[in-house]
């Protein structure tokens, strides 16, 4: 397990976790939901536990981060207290070829309403969202940068640039993007090309750990250009920042639900599961969060002026990471990656 999938600050303790709901009788004992914390989870709060729990009597407890060491160890012990969580494509893909989650049943949750490129075996999307070039634009009067290669063009577009700072896909694909490489040749991994190529502009990179820390460094002018979340630029936006967003080569990926092996509300956490991806749900989160919904049916739910801010109005110019061959290599990348960090 790469150094990234433990690093997440510990989980909430029992008496921490969010009672959802005010006066349902509930008719079932409460379910778990796990997810990442911040604006995020505020919204899953809102727009898929509290509706949840109003339908059905079902309380749900809120708790988090996400983390995978729990997660698995909580599976080996038998002691499993989550029944949903949120977590990264990569992982998903991971856990179910380890067995560490439930198979889904999709008698329950609606398959076909789903976009296929986020329904598994074993897990469905939580949304979906795009890596996009963001930039703040009082600091870039002139040109303005569009593509991933200006983004290491420090002469053309100065300042700091700031970049996810963990291993995972993202920031490896970025640049051999802008080292030239096609889309459909991304994969495998050159990894030689990409550090070569991340060398050239090293000393000008300011790493974000999280969402919030890459808004405020936008914001702050510290790294006027760099990767993003596009929900974390949409939000930042709406404070009245001059956030631009190139869309130009967004690179996509899901978050994705799971239930852990073992979860002691199995029944109930697929019932979540299909309340959490219906049409209506994802809508709404979609339209709140700036993440893109997995429900094929949620576009149809939502104003065009919101439909259009979301990442699958741009599919033209979209890749999709290669989840599955994140989930087979992020170990042996990730020792590499950190060393080259550090150095």
């Amino acid at each position: 397990m790469s150094s990234k999938w433990i690093v997440f600050a510990a989980p909430l303790t029992a008496a921490c976790m969010m009672t959802l709901g005010t006066e349902p009788t509930y008719a079932a004992d409460p379910i778990v939901f796990t997810s990442w914390g911040g604006t995020t989870q505020s919204s899953q709060q809102k727009d898929w536990a509290q509706p949840f729990t109003q339908s059905t009597g079902i309380n749900v407890l809120m708790d988090g981060p996400t983390d995978y060491g729990k997660l698995k160890a909580m599976v080996d012990s038998g002691n499993v207290s989550w029944d949903v969580v949120d977590v990264e494509g990569d992982f998903a893909y991971a856990a179910q070829k380890d067995g560490l989650i439930e198979p889904i049943d999709y008698s329950v949750v609606k398959k076909d309403d789903l976009d296929p490129r986020f329904a598994s075996a074993s897990a469905v999307g939580s949304f979906y969202y795009s890596f996009v070039l963001g930039y703040n634009k009082s600091k870039y009067t002139g040109a303005q940068p569009q593509t991933w290669a200006d983004l290491f063009d420090t002469k053309k577009f100065p300042g700091k640039r700031t970049f996810y700072k963990w291993s995972a896909p993202g920031v490896l694909e970025i640049a051999l993007l802008a080292d030239g490489v096609p889309p459909n040749k991304l994969y495998p991994l050159d990894l030689d090309r990409a550090f070569k190529k991340l060398d050239t502009i090293k000393d000008d990179i300011v790493w974000w750990s999280g969402g919030a820390q890459s808004q405020q460094l936008l914001a702050s002018g510290e790294a006027p250009i760099g990767m993003f979340w596009n929900g974390r630029l949409h939000a930042l936006a709406q404070t009245g920042v001059p956030v631009a967003i190139s869309w130009n080569q967004n690179l996509t990926a899901a978050d994705m639900l799971v239930i852990p092996k073992g979860a002691k509300h199995r029944a109930e956490a697929m019932k979540y599961l299909a309340a959490a991806t219906s049409p209506q749900a994802q809508a709404k989160f979609a339209a709140e969060t700036g993440y893109a919904p997995i429900n094929v049916k949620s576009v149809a739910l939502m104003s065009p002026d919101v439909a259009k801010t979301l990442p699958d109005q741009y599919k033209d110019s979209q890749i999709n990471l290669d989840m599955k061959y994140w989930a087979d290599n992020r170990d042996a990348i990730a020792k590499r990656w950190y060393a080259w960090q550090s150095k």
